[in-house]
């Protein structure tokens, strides 16, 4: 028996793909063989971003960079925690020029403690934040030395997670967090290691367990505010078990993005501020 679902108002920061294209290779998705139609690729974003603030969430823009077309991504610029902002280190020097354009942002918008990371990680892309844990992706980008960082940082356990399967190259192509007040994941098991495997089992028996095809979609690269995930459209076969645990899927079409190894959660950081449980307009990880 699943718990009643509740949506939570939700803070995100995204930024327009106005410079999106893909001129080289970082990731087994990128062909710069494939021309990128942009025109499409920000109607898709922009589908995006009304639909979070048709379901009553606040969504602020980052503004993108000419010669950066990857800030689209803006998962990756940085992770927060209660208020509390940990930047990027990007792991290919040309996504590093982003890292600086997110943090002069937070800082610029009233963020209290914000820390430029010694280490490798590629924020959202390889931080999850549930009820009890911050999920640490590794193996592809981030260093294993950032997972005590954020800890340190966040004062909040770590679990890291060892990522095997290029083609999931960060944690939130392979696991996504559909409640952050329960600790409900689901998750693509052979993208991690055995050992991984078995400390994801036993730390979430009741994860959904998504197949290689939905996977393949890009289908583990969504967003939940705890009621509605917002997931790629190509992936199916994650409805009908998502409404069976009482949510509301919401499929999204980002097959633009997608050329670029990115989908929902890569466009969208959550800006997690602190303040108890149910509080409108403040989430807690």
């Amino acid at each position: 028996m699943h718990p009643p679902r509740r949506a939570t108002p939700r803070r995100y920061l995204m930024c327009p793909p106005t410079h999106f294209e893909v001129t080289y290779t970082i990731n087994p998705w990128m062909n710069p063989a494939k021309p990128v139609d942009v025109p499409l690729a920000v109607a898709q974003w922009e589908d995006l971003r009304d639909r979070y603030r048709s379901l009553g969430h606040t969504v602020d823009e980052l503004e993108p960079r000419p010669g950066l077309p990857d800030m689209v991504f803006a998962a990756n610029g940085a992770t927060v925690v209660d208020g509390r902002v940990l930047g990027a280190r990007f792991a290919h020097r040309e996504r590093a020029p982003e890292a600086p354009a997110h943090l002069e942002w937070f800082r610029a918008h009233g963020f209290p403690r914000v820390q430029e990371p010694v280490h490798v990680n590629e924020g959202e892309g390889d931080f999850a934040v549930t009820a009890s844990y911050l999920l640490a992706g590794r193996g592809f980008r981030a260093s294993p030395l950032s997972h005590a960082e954020a800890q340190e940082f966040f004062g909040r356990p770590v679990i890291g997670l060892d990522l095997v399967d290029p083609r999931y190259y960060h944690l939130d192509t392979a696991l996504a967090v559909l409640d952050d007040r329960t600790d409900e994941i689901m998750y693509y098991p052979p993208a991690f290691s055995p050992g991984s495997r078995e400390a994801l089992r036993r730390l979430f028996p009741d994860a959904l367990i998504a197949t290689a095809e939905d996977a393949a979609a890009f289908g583990l690269n969504a967003v939940s505010d705890g009621l509605h995930v917002l997931l790629p459209q190509a992936a199916t076969g994650l409805l009908e078990p998502l409404r069976e645990r009482g949510f509301e899927p919401v499929p999204i079409d980002l097959s633009e993005l997608l050329k670029g190894g990115g989908s929902v959660k890569c466009c969208t950081q959550e800006l997690r501020s602190q303040g108890p449980p149910g509080v409108a307009g403040l989430t807690v990880g």
